[in-house]
């Protein structure tokens, strides 16, 4: 299976520089490969693919057009952008109305690629090669382990960063018989079938003040001015703080329930649609799709069992008798007039969740450390 490896960069000044104008030049030949390809459909009617500008690279590179000082990252700039017009015909035929892919800013194209050992490569010293850049020093916080396949230098709020995109045996972890059923909201990120509650902690509310701030010395000061550069990497330090804020509470619950259970059931929400109502900024806060990414993975590298449901319903039967309960959003209790059932909507829905998950693995019923015996359907 794909993993990757992030690690700091701490270029000296030359170095940052000579990374800067790789940036620059790789912003160009996406740019200028952009332009072709819009030029060749309007003048001849041809569609242009990646095959077509990659025969060119020679003779570009021979001429002198492109100061990119490697091959492969040239090559790897096309891909880029070809995977950026297949992405785009890919969701016009779905029926979508995407954006045609545009010309990038260079302060906005914030890192190349390269193959491993093509161009960039860690050597035994722990420092990372970069070609045309020199040798850079690197914080190996954690060992680098599997075989690299791609090695990305990638720009982030004024800071460097090597990504290590390699090939690793998964790691199986012993077998467990429990399991849990999760449902994600936004009074708490997370209720699970055993009653467990993780508090939502709501990174962007909490940054928003410095956020505002630093925003508005952005807005003040004057466009194209030193001033203006130097607000701008405020704001998107205060920006990559609230996200590395995010990654670590989503990596640490993920890991902490993957550890725990044998089989994890959660439901297959539309989260797009969800963002895009009343509620976008406490979902987008909230990031529940990076957190089941992060938790399906790491699901399938330790063996263990990730089945998603259909959310539709999952708040609205009671997860006893299996009756019909029906709630508005601001009803936050569960009371079942059938069967009497009286618990936290939120956990109802967690306990039907994981009956709806055991349904599609083909399990029993089991009550265990994660079921409580009150919410168990007794025939």
């Amino acid at each position: 299976m794909r993993k990757t490896f992030r690690y700091r960069l701490y270029p000296t000044k030359a170095q940052a520089e000579a990374l800067t104008g790789q940036l620059r030049e790789a912003c160009t030949m996406y740019n200028a490969a952009l332009q072709e390809r819009r030029d060749a459909w309007r003048i001849a009617k041809k569609s242009i693919g990646y095959q077509d500008q990659a025969n060119q690279l020679k003779e570009i590179r021979a001429e002198g057009f492109t100061g990119l000082a490697n091959y492969s990252c040239c090559q790897q700039v096309l891909r880029r952008l070809d995977k950026a017009f297949q992405a785009f015909f890919r969701r016009l035929k779905t029926g979508d109305t995407p954006g045609f892919p545009r010309f990038k800013p260079h302060q906005r194209f914030d890192s190349i690629d390269f193959t491993n050992g093509d161009g960039c490569r860690l050597q035994k010293n722990g420092k990372l090669r970069v070609q045309g850049v020199g040798h850079i020093k690197v914080k190996l916080h954690r060992p680098l382990e599997g075989v690299t396949k791609m090695i990305a230098v990638k720009r982030d709020a004024g800071k460097w960063y090597a990504c290590f995109s390699v090939e690793v045996e998964p790691k199986p972890l012993a077998p467990s018989a429990t399991t849990v059923g999760i449902d994600v909201g936004l009074e708490s990120f997370a209720v699970l079938s055993d009653d467990t509650v993780v508090n939502n902690p709501r990174h962007y509310k909490h940054a928003q003040a410095a956020l505002r701030i630093a925003q508005r010395r952005v807005a003040r000061r004057k466009k194209g001015g030193k001033g203006r550069k130097k607000a701008v990497a405020v704001l998107q330090g205060a920006h990559a703080h609230v996200k590395n804020q995010r990654l670590d509470f989503q990596h640490k619950l993920a890991n902490d329930l993957v550890q725990r259970f044998g089989v994890i059931a959660i439901e297959e929400l539309n989260i797009k649609g969800l963002a895009g109502g009343m509620l976008a900024k406490s979902v987008h806060d909230a990031g529940w799709s990076g957190f089941f990414q992060k938790l399906a993975y790491k699901a399938e590298s330790a063996g263990r069992s990730l089945v998603k449901v259909d959310p539709r319903g999952t708040s609205q039967r009671c997860s006893r008798c299996g009756g019909e309960v029906r709630k508005e959003l601001k009803d936050r209790w569960h009371e079942c007039h059938a069967c009497g059932l009286s618990v936290s909507r939120d956990f109802n829905s967690a306990v039907e969740i994981l009956r709806l998950g055991l349904s599609l693995v083909s399990l029993t019923w089991p009550v265990t450390v994660c079921v409580g015996t009150e919410a168990v359907c007794l025939s």
